[in-house]
């Protein structure tokens, strides 16, 4: 249920902003995007896993702060990486 090393990888190269950087508020959200994204399969053959479930929402409630922070701090940041994941509408 978690991502392999090399996804994690590629998602540090693709939304890093300098090199080897993990830390920046879009390499997380993209790599915690991405484990929320591997979970909601998951639950479509384990509907009634409610362990997992709580992850889920952990997840999605860190993406979200995450997600506020970027947009309080730097709003242009924010607007490329939701288009960039395909986040919002």
């Amino acid at each position: 249920m978690s991502i392999t090393a090399e996804n994690k990888q590629k998602l540090i190269t693709e939304h890093g902003r300098t090199e080897g950087d993990t830390g920046s508020p879009e390499v997380q959200i993209a790599i915690i995007t991405s484990r929320i994204l591997t979970l909601t399969e998951h639950f479509k053959t384990h509907a009634k896993d409610n362990h997992s479930r709580r992850g889920l929402l952990m997840m999605v409630n860190k993406r979200r702060s995450l997600l506020d922070y970027l947009k309080r701090e730097d709003a242009s940041r924010y607007t490329a990486l939701i288009a960039k994941l395909g986040l919002r509408k």
